[in-house]
Formats: C-alpha cells, structure tokens, sequence
C-alpha cells in the first residue's frame, strides 16, 4: 500500500494565549482525557481497584489530575489534561439531582448554543463546562442526544435514579460521529468494562491477553486493525457513530447501534450549487478554525508544504497576531518539505522554527515509540515523532489536516478505485486459470529492479475480485488477499465472519447509493481514516500529553463536502477543487500546482542504515504467539525482497511493528492463540 500523507504532516497548530477576557466569554473549560469503567456485579472496593489500576494506565493521557465514583455494582475514572484550567472542569459531573453521571473525553463546539437551549428547558447549571451540557441533553433527550453534539466525543453517561450512593439503573455509552476520540469495551467475568486505550482494558487485569488471528488478518491487509476490532481478543472498539445502553443487571447484552448513517452525511440542505458551495465550505472552515482555537495552553504549528496545512494556517494568522510555526526537517532532502515550509512563514509572517529529526535519534527512541503504541500501525510512527517534536516545541495542543483528503479527494484512491473497478468487471470474461496465467505473464514481465507491489494488487483484484467487498479496498491493500493468506496460510474466506469484515462489507453497501467520488471519500472515512489516521493519531499524540483538533472533520464541513456532486468534487487533472476554489486566495499557485506530496519519514533509507540490525533480528525471532498465526519463512521472504529492491518498506516495516507491540504486550509465557471456539467474548451484533 503506497503511504499516504499523514495527515499530521499536515498539521497545523498556533502557538500564542487567546485572551482571558476571550476565554471567559466563551467560558468552557476545555480538557482532553481518558475515561474508563466498570459496570457489573463487583463490590465497590473492587472495582474502584480495578479503575484505579485503568487510571494508571492512561496517566499521560492526563497529568494534570483525575477524578472517580463509585456505586454498587459501577465505578467510573477520568485522568484529566487541562487546555482550560478552569474551575469545574473535574469528573464525573452530574445533574441538579444528582441522578445522572458522565465521564467525558473530548469538546463539544456548540456548547453555548446547547447551554441557551437546555436553560430555556429548565435545567440550572452549576459550572461553566461543556462536559456538564453532556447530563442536562441527556435528561432532555435521552439516546439522542448525540444527534444534537457538535464535537469530537466519547463518554460514558450512568443513571441512578435512587440518588449516588445507590446501585445504578444502566449506563449509556457514544462515540462521536467520525470516530475522533475512541472508546474500548469488553465483558470479563459477568461484568462490562470500557477504557479510552485498549492497554486500560488490559491494565484492569480482568481480560487474558489473548491475540486475536482475525485481526491479525486485517492488520496485514491494511496496515492497521479495522473497526470493530482490536488485536486483543474479546476487546472491541465502540464504532463511529454509534451509541448503546448497558444495564448494570445484564452488563453482557450490550448492543451498539448507530445514531448517524451514511444517509445523514450525504443530505446538507446548504448545498446547491458549486458556487454557493464554496462560499458554504469557506465559511464554515473559517468558523471551524475558530472554534478550534480556544485554548490557555500553547497551540502551535506543524507547517508542512501542503495545501491543507498552507490553508488552516493562513485562516489562523489571520484570527492571532501571534502564530509560532515549525517544520520538522530531514537530512535526506528528497524527503524534506522546508524550502516550501519556509516561504509559507515567511508570507505569514509567523514565528518559524525548524526541528532535524535523523536516522540515529531514531534508532535511539524507537522502542519508545513502538511502547507508545495502543494499537499496532504501519504508519503511527510518523505521527509518534510529530508529536515529540511539537512538545520539543512547548505545545500542548494541534489543529491538524485529518480529514481534508478523504473528503475533498487529496488521495489516488480516487483515480485508482474507478481503474480497479474496471478491470474486476473484465474478470468476468475470462475463467479463474486463464486470469492466473495472465498474471504469471505480467508479473514475469516486470524487469529486474522494479517493486511489483503495485502490479500484486492490481493481480489480486484481477484473479479473486470476491476476497474484498469493494475496489477501493483493493487499492488501500499493505498485503494483497493472497499475499496475506501465504503470510497467514489461510483462505480469505475465513476472514469473511469476522466482525471487521462485517464493517468494511456494510461501508461498501452504503456506496450503492453514492456517486463514485463520494462513494470513495465514505469508504476513506469507514477504514483508512478512522481504523489507522485518527487512531494512531489519538494514542500517538495522548503519549506526549498533546491533544489535537480536527477541523476539517467539522459536522458542517463534512456533510457539504460529502453533500456536493461529484462535478464539483472531481475536476480533471486537479486535485481537492473544491476546497483549492473555496480558499484559492489564501494558497500561492506553488503549493496547488506541485505534485502531490506526503509526509513520510526517509524509512527507506533508514531500513538500510541505522535501523536494519535491529529490524533484521526482530522479524528473523517472531513472537511465538504471532509465530503461531504467521508463517515465518514469509516474513524472512519479504526482508529480503525489499534489501534486493523487490518490494517496499512498508511491508517488513508494518510486520515489524507488529511483532514487537506484540512482544510488549503479551507476554509468551503467559499467552496463547485465541481459537474460535474457546475462549472468546460474544462480540455484539452491528446494526
């Protein structure tokens, strides 16, 4: 899978105080967490171990503090990162009554305008944060609540009907709409556990660390685990845009459901026209920045040379005064985007500075930065590193691109699927023996040198166009399907129930009614977006205490730009038209016309420098439990096809990073292989 940018190379972030008179005016304390609980027929000093130990877990999540409850039968847990430190901004919050609880990991945007709108209902609020709007829209509105959140969110509500010190009646669980900030949940025990980090999960001691073979099949297809899952058995990811009761008297029939649909993010009454659709999206990036804004903290700026960052940069310069960017900078110059980085400043007029990041200070922190992860990546790596050099920098928070190439089309998924999706349809002409020996041809073809890897994909889509339910996710591959089932030594059919196939097979179903540019940006933001850029952005920055913002991921902006016809979005030969129209003036004609750019680090080089002995020994000594899943003699393959130039890093890379979060956190004298029929938590019903 060729690397795509991430997303936090284009990441901006403003560093300079807005006022106190601003902040009080907007007066919401702004904090970024992590939260966990449990629900089930524990006594309360048990479970308040329990969460304590969870607690523990995420404390870089939040140094700054925590906060607890416990009921019979429940006990919630925040640790806390003040962005605003002010006055009750602490969790749990509760009601007037003192009957409803949240636990709270996130912003809410509209706050001001909820708080007027819930007053008018009657509820009295007793601080100035957002996190206590979360109880009184609970009360007013119940379940859906949620549809009336603009924010990135995950939390946790507990209704006790009979008063605090009383055993609660259910506890009510959301995740914001694009999956920003996560949410883990398991059942262990006859009880209901969630946490923030799957580590949390794991810290609680309730859950065996078993590794899941399912997820190891996505991981190796994608780069990533899909949604629902994770690499622990029995631990699943509450989906984006989906919410659910627990009741604290049956905690094992959880059942998530989902509250926003493919349906809600394609219908903006806004958009008519491309003309009033770029003044809309204008508009609404212009108040998405500023809302992203507030802060008592540092907030500063990765600039990198593209457009998106080129554009959140210029809108932000023109609301501070006082704006600090910094580029984070390489030896190896093809890699570097400084020249470009610098001239932005320049014309802005920020505070620049530039940070060198090497081959050898990688080397260095490397078995830091693989323990950062909570979840395995091919590519969390870049943003690990992004994250130290921002807190290198004295920031605390970033507004990052996340978003603007899967809604906006930035990628070659784009041209790539409709080329895919032609050539599957001309499978149909040929049987499965004569597509093989073509294949054989072509592939025997490639001259001495060059990386098929390209060529696989386009093979695997060819010979099995049935072992993927879209082309786009043929074109998304790390592992082509049959690469991946050597590696596995297993038939893609048995992928075919697991609950990750399940997701992308019902994100493909959603495009049947999708033009083919939108069908494209929907199935970036199922999988691509929200199964590896939003997660390893989340859990790699949380590492650094650094909390990072996603404007172009704003309710507003997200439904005109997936609402808007395909000849607005697709115009031949220039990439993102639409947003490069809304916000041509704040672009200079350099960074539009150069070719697209990502942000990867120099991995190809370094894999052959001063990272090779120590990739080299890890996958020649495969963790006997990811061993016991993966053919070993493969992964000794693929080392080598890349030192002789047949493939790329990101293969050995991604088997790499996996075999030693593996290693860290399953310990071999303790674990063993899930099987399918022992073993493993029910996992609950999509629907």
């Amino acid at each position: 899978m060729a690397r795509r940018a991430w997303a936090l190379a284009e990441c901006i972030l403003l560093n300079g105080f807005v006022g106190k008179a601003e902040l009080s005016q907007a007066g919401k304390p702004i904090l970024m967490c992590g939260i966990c609980g449990i629900i089930g027929n524990e006594n309360q000093t048990a479970a308040m171990k329990r969460v304590q130990r969870m607690m523990q877990a995420m404390t870089h999540r939040g140094p700054d503090g925590e906060g607890r409850f416990a009921a019979p039968g429940a006990a919630f847990g925040m640790r806390r990162l003040s962005i605003i430190d002010l006055p009750g901004g602490q969790q749990p919050i509760w009601n007037e009554s003192g009957t409803i609880a949240v636990v709270f990991n996130g912003e809410i945007y509209n706050f001001r305008e909820l708080r007027r709108s819930l007053e008018d209902h009657g509820h009295a609020f007793s601080t100035q944060s957002d996190t206590e709007t979360l109880v009184h829209a609970y009360e007013t509105w119940g379940a859906d609540c949620v549809r009336h959140l603009r924010g990135m969110f995950a939390f946790a509500i507990m209704e006790l009907p009979d008063g605090k010190m009383n055993r609660p009646r259910r506890v009510f669980l959301a995740r914001d709409r694009m999956g920003i900030k996560p949410l883990y949940y398991a059942f262990a025990g006859g009880k209901f556990l969630f946490a923030s980090e799957v580590r949390a999960l794991l810290a609680s001691d309730c859950i065996p660390r078993q590794l899941s073979s399912s997820s190891v099949s996505s991981y190796l297809l994608f780069g990533s685990v899909c949604e629902p899952m994770t690499l622990i058995e029995g631990i699943r990811s509450l989906p984006p845009g989906y919410c659910g009761y627990v009741s604290a008297g049956a905690p094992s029939l959880f059942e998530p459901k989902p509250y926003w649909t493919v349906s809600d993010a394609t219908q903006s009454a806004e958009v008519h026209s491309t003309g009033s659709a770029t003044e809309h999206i204008r508009a609404a990036l212009e108040d998405s920045v500023r809302c992203h804004l507030i802060s008592d903290v540092p907030l500063g700026v990765f600039l990198s040379s593209g457009v998106d960052s080129t554009a959140l940069a210029a809108i932000a310069s023109k609301q501070s005064a006082r704006v600090k960017t910094f580029t984070v900078v390489f030896s190896e110059q093809e890699f570097s985007e400084a020249e470009l980085a610098r001239s932005t400043a320049n014309r802005l007029g920020t505070e620049h500075s530039e940070l060198l990041l090497t081959g050898e200070e990688m080397r260095v922190r490397l078995d830091e930065a693989i323990s950062g992860f909570d979840q395995p990546s091919a590519d969390g790596m870049n943003t690990y590193f992004i994250s130290w050099a921002a807190r290198q920098a004295g920031l605390k928070v970033a507004l990052s691109g996340l978003g603007s190439d899967e809604i906006f089309g930035g990628y070659s998924t784009f041209r790539a699927t409709a080329q895919v999706s032609r050539l599957m349809a001309s499978a149909r002409f040929a049987p499965e023996f004569l597509r093989k020996a073509a294949v054989r041809v072509g592939l025997s073809g490639a001259s001495n040198g060059t990386r098929p890897d390209r060529m696989r994909k386009a093979s695997s889509a060819f010979i099995q166009p049935a072992d993927l339910p879209h082309p786009y996710f043929f074109t998304r591959t790390l592992f082509a399907p049959q690469a991946a089932g050597e590696l596995l030594r297993a038939s893609s059919d048995t992928w075919k129930n697991s609950p990750w196939w399940q997701w992308i097979a019902k994100a493909a179903e959603d495009t049947a009614q999708l033009d083919r540019f939108t069908a494209v940006s929907w199935l970036e933001t199922r999988s691509y977006l929200v199964s590896m850029l939003l997660r390893d952005t989340d859990s790699m920055s949380m590492c650094h205490s650094l909390e990072v913002r996603v404007p172009f991921l704003d309710d507003a902006i997200l439904t005109m730009a997936l609402s808007c016809p395909e000849a607005a979005k697709n115009k031949k030969g220039v990439r993102k038209s639409l947003l490069i129209e809304a916000l041509g003036d704040l672009i200079p004609a350099n960074i539009v016309q150069q070719p697209k750019r990502t942000f990867t680090l120099p991995w190809e080089v370094w894999l052959r420098g001063p990272l090779r002995q120590q990739v080299q020994s890890s996958l020649s000594n495969c963790d006997p439990s990811l061993a016991s899943i993966i053919d070993t003699n493969e992964v000794t393959k693929i080392w080598q096809g890349f030192l002789a130039g047949r493939t790329s890093w990101s293969r050995p890379w991604s088997i790499f990073v996996l075999n030693e979060w593996v290693t860290r956190n399953l310990p071999s004298a303790s674990n063993f292989l899930a099987s399918a029929s022992e073993g493993k938590a029910a996992a609950p019903a999509l629907h």
